[in-house]
């Protein structure tokens, strides 16, 4: 027990996400007879979900300031309706047109930031008419018909790692990929135990570090094996690494950038925050603008993955991507969560969604179940919290992307009115 309490660091409670996800995929896997852990299910699973996991990546900004966001998939079937439609008609490159649709979620955005941040409408109106507008846009201008998209566009949403080197039974770029990232966990957790014990803190013990480093990698270099093996032609999706790119930027933004430190402040505390020199209509203003943006990402990544768009496309996405963020810890009230969190949150709906549909259960029972899993986790979350113990999921991700053996969320602050003028805001600085 002491064993399992230290390679915990003394909370069981801590990898609770990441344990409920590692039994899915092994309950997935037995009760389908192995089809769950094949590169070609593995491979369809991450390339089929990756554009609601960049929208979850938005959709926790938004949640942490206080916000919701009900636009997201209209606003991405309408950018990609009409990025297709420019690409079609005008002739535009691919590149031109990612640009375009990156543009017109901005521009959107900036709309919708406006109106929540600026005249003060709550941002569930504000995106509920966002979603009736941009969904009926949708169909007007592309008059409900489909419209295909160029080849290499498709690449964005259905294209793959190519093949480079010799013939070795995988595919080398998603090979130095995977062992690039267990160099990258190893070195970093070497990293870690020597600013510890820089700064004069206790590690845990070494075989502590081993044990924890040695599952994550072993699980790197698994998946690893599973995308660089799947059927020719096909191998880590691009559409992949356009999600680990946002993640890793996204992390930084969160956890060591004033803006980032200003959104979880607004989110926990919007009068507090004010008091203490946040400008918290900008960041309101940002936060629904970034949403725009990888909505319209995704509403690319996902035409391109279809091969065409089509006046039905983004239905139910924002639902997809709020039970991410609430499965992956943020709070209803705001003020919590993290970017990391909220991409297992998606995929553990992703891999529910994926076994149930191996396993022939219809839509509508698949429904319920994914229901009743976003019920259960979140009441779970809250029955923790009012005894008086640190929230589950809230503890889940707090050593990702953070500094060590700290939350990712900012200190709650305290202002006090009789401050001394002149008096710095220690919030959105570095400590």
């Amino acid at each position: 027990m002491k064993a399992l309490k230290a390679l915990l660091s003394g909370n069981g409670r801590q990898f609770g996400m990441i344990f409920a996800l590692v039994v899915l995929i092994a309950l997935f896997q037995w009760l389908t007879g192995g089809k769950t852990l094949t590169p070609t299910n593995m491979i369809n699973l991450f390339n089929g979900n990756s554009y609601i996991l960049i929208l979850a990546v938005g959709m926790v900004f938004v949640i942490i300031a206080g916000h919701i966001d009900l636009s997201v998939g209209s606003v991405a079937a309408f950018t990609g309706i009409l990025v297709a439609m420019a690409m079609r008609d005008w002739g535009l490159p691919w590149y031109a047109g990612v640009l375009l649709g990156l543009l017109i979620g901005a521009a959107i955005g900036a709309w919708q930031g406006i109106w929540v941040a600026y005249v003060g409408i709550p941002a569930f109106i504000v995106t509920l008419a966002g979603m009736l507008i941009f969904r009926g846009a949708n169909q007007w201008v592309g008059q409900s018909n489909t419209v295909p998209v160029p080849q290499d566009f498709q690449v964005i949403g259905a294209g793959y790692l190519w093949e480079i080197g010799p013939d070795t039974g995988f595919n080398n770029l998603t090979l130095l990929l995977g062992l690039l990232l267990a160099a990258v966990v190893i070195v970093g957790e070497i990293r870690r135990r020597a600013k510890t014990a820089k700064i004069g803190s206790v590690n845990p013990p070494v075989w502590v570090s081993v044990v924890k480093t040695g599952l994550l990698v072993a699980a790197i270099l698994y998946a690893t094996y599973l995308f660089s093996t799947g059927r020719p032609g096909t191998s880590f999706p691009i559409s992949g690494i356009i999600l680990c790119v946002l993640v890793i930027f996204y992390v930084f933004i969160s956890t060591k950038t004033v803006i980032g430190r200003h959104v979880y402040a607004v989110g926990g505390n919007l009068h507090a925050a004010e008091l203490s020199g946040v400008q918290s209509k900008k960041v309101n203003f940002l936060v629904m603008m970034n949403m725009s943006i990888l909505a319209s990402l995704a509403g690319m990544i996902f035409v391109a993955r279809s091969t065409a768009s089509g006046p039905f496309d983004g239905t139910g996405w924002e639902l997809d991507a709020i039970a991410a963020v609430f499965i992956g810890g943020a709070a209803v009230s705001g003020g919590v969560g993290t970017v990391v969190g909220s991409v297992v949150g998606g995929l553990v709906m992703a891999v529910l969604n994926n076994g149930l549909q191996l396993l022939g259960i219809g839509a509508d029972r698949t429904s319920i179940i994914k229901g009743l899993v976003l019920l259960v986790a979140v009441a779970l979350d809250v029955w923790n919290k009012s005894q008086g113990k640190p929230s589950i999921v809230g503890l889940i991700t707090r050593n990702f992307g953070g500094k060590a053996g700290k939350p990712v969320v900012s200190p709650p602050v305290n202002p006090k009115p009789e401050m001394p003028t002149g008096t710095k805001s220690t919030i959105g600085t570095d400590a």
